[in-house]
């Protein structure tokens, strides 16, 4: 059975920090691109960053560039993303992906607010 488990979510104040986890099981982390997305309340779906499946190429959405970071440990099938200087704007639900396949997990609240 497939499975993404994303934890690390919470409340922060502006400014703050954060970092998310995903651990993957049922599958080939290790050979897959994987990506972080989140959806904010009222809003769609929103790509944030993803990362290649060695690990050595990364990209990220315009609107987080410089605060976060993707990375990945391959030998613990775990997805992470860092998140730095948060801003209320950055209030999501957010989801791990496993790019080009339907794998995506449940999702973990991230609220920004002072």
């Amino acid at each position: 059975e497939v499975q993404l488990v994303e934890s690390g979510g919470g409340m922060v104040q502006p400014g703050g920090s954060l970092t998310l986890s995903c651990l993957a099981s049922g599958f080939n982390f290790s050979g897959n691109v994987m990506s972080w997305n989140r959806q904010a309340p009222g809003k769609g779906p929103e790509w944030v960053a993803t990362i290649s499946h060695p690990g050595g190429l990364k990209w990220y959405a315009d609107s987080v560039k410089g605060r976060f970071n993707i990375s990945r440990d391959n030998a613990k099938s775990t997805l992470y993303l860092q998140m730095d200087s948060l801003k209320p704007e950055d209030t999501a639900v957010y989801y791990c992906h496993a790019q080009y396949t339907a794998y995506w997990g449940q999702g973990t609240q991230v609220t920004v607010s002072s």
